[in-house]
């Protein structure tokens, strides 16, 4: 047994295994979960991480100990338990350690209808419960059942029905799936698509024995780039271990920003909700909102994570959000994440003209930006201040304290937030050109670094 309070964060549970979280903890959540949520039913998927199928199952043990049935749908990506939740109306749960290495394994939690377990949203219940199970045993009286039931044929139709993808010309497209969930779901969800589809690492492997399972990292990304030039791809795609993130290159083999993403799929949700709202957070390219606005939407600012993203969804009615790190959010898909629904946006948007996928891009990122950098800072409200203080008095500087610190001046913005879990942080500056934007930059991180 570890200690739990280490491994529950913010909106998720995710620790070493089994030096932090084990079989035993994970039956004790099982329970925990079913008392605070109040559950009859809930759902049930695993990544392909060696662990991941017994912590399920030990889970499933702890809830059905309180009478709750179980159903598992097994393999499956987080955007699949997303499916399920919703397409079921219960709550479900996800083992996945996402992009982490081997040792890790984590679960992620949601109510019917996919809405977000959070630290103040009954994560923490959980987590409290849980420990007082872990010291007095879990008992209970038994007499919930474990179904299995395959959802991956039904997640796929679904997601297909969100995107018009018919009359779309051929299309050659290069999938990294990192040894993940992508090697899972693409195959399935793409069949029947005019595409030629070339596979990277499609092999399940919980080892990640290629590469590390995050496309944020651009060394994660390099035997992407090189198979979209040796096979002349349209298009190539990265997604992470649990398949929610979907990274793109185009085809010159250059990586492409979120933020661009945000702005094409975004442009494509307002042509269907003319006037409505999409959130983006406060590091994604003053761009977005730019764009979003000029095509009559109305573009929401929130800080970063996804429990802020949701929350603004649910309290907006936006149909679309997007953030930094390739987390895309659809108002039809219960508002929750999917990188495999924006691929399915990017390659309709690809497939239905002649343009390459550069070209197109064009129209959406119009600024220079740094990408996120982080710093090892052991005082970060010091080192923040001394930023701060670096800037006040210029000519058309502001400041906001919406996520971390966040300094505009004419042409450029920066954002400076503090990681909530190490001595770090992480910068993300904006600006018209790369000079200016590398004088920012450079300036900026003099001061942290001093």
């Amino acid at each position: 047994m570890g200690d739990l309070a280490k491994i529950f964060k913010a909106y998720d549970v995710r620790g070493v295994v089994p030096d932090e979280f084990d079989e035993e903890t994970a039956e004790a959540v099982g329970a925990a979960f079913v008392e605070v949520t109040g559950a009859g039913t809930v759902v049930v998927a695993h990544d392909m991480r060696a662990s991941s199928g017994p912590l399920a199952a030990a889970f499933a043990r702890g809830a059905t100990s309180r009478g709750t049935d179980v159903v598992h749908a097994g393999l499956g990506s987080t955007d699949l338990l997303y499916y399920a939740s919703g397409s079921l109306a219960l709550p479900g749960v996800m083992f996945t350690a996402s992009h982490n290495p081997a040792r890790y394994n984590g679960m992620k939690m949601c109510r019917a209808g996919a809405v977000p377990i959070g630290g103040d949203s009954g994560l923490a219940e959980i987590r409290d419960r849980a420990a007082e199970l872990l010291r007095s045993g879990v008992g209970g009286a038994g007499g919930g059942t474990v179904s299995e039931r395959d959802l991956l044929r039904g997640y796929a139709d679904h997601l297909r029905t969100l995107v018009d993808l018919s009359g779309i010309r051929p299309l050659k497209v290069v999938v990294d799936a990192g040894n993940g969930m992508g090697g899972h779901t693409v195959p399935v969800v793409f069949e029947g698509l005019p595409l030629e589809l070339s596979e990277l690492y499609f092999e399940l492997d919980g080892d990640f024995p290629n590469h590390e399972a995050n496309p944020i990292e651009p060394d994660n990304l390099r035997d992407l780039q090189k198979a979209v030039l040796d096979v002349g791809a349209d298009i190539g795609l990265a997604f992470d271990g649990d398949a929610d993130r979907c990274w793109v290159i185009d085809e010159r083999g250059e990586s492409v920003s979120p933020s661009a993403i945000t702005a094409l799929v975004a442009v494509r949700e307002l042509a269907r909700h003319p006037g409505a709202m999409i959130i983006h957070n406060l590091i994604t390219s003053r761009s977005v909102p730019e764009i979003v606005a000029e095509h009559g939407g109305e573009p929401v600012r929130t800080r970063v994570g996804h429990s802020f993203i949701k929350a603004e969804m649910a309290r907006t009615g936006a149909v679309f959000g997007g953030e930094h790190s390739a987390h895309y959010y659809f108002k039809d898909f219960w508002s929750a994440d999917s990188g495999m629904l924006a691929a399915l946006h990017v390659l309709a948007a690809l497939g239905g003209q002649d343009r390459p996928l550069s070209e197109i891009l064009t129209d959406y990122a119009r600024y220079a930006a740094s990408g996120e950098i982080n710093s090892t800072v052991a005082d970060q409200a010091g080192a923040a201040a001394r930023v701060r203080e670096t800037f006040a008095g210029r000519d058309g500087v502001t400041f906001d304290e919406l996520d971390g610190l966040t300094v505009s001046g004419p042409g450029w913005w920066f954002n400076l937030r503090p990681s909530n879990t190490e001595p770090l942080l992480r910068l993300n500056a904006e600006a018209a050109d790369e000079i200016q934007m590398a004088a920012i930059r450079d300036e900026v991180l003099a001061v942290v670094r001093s």
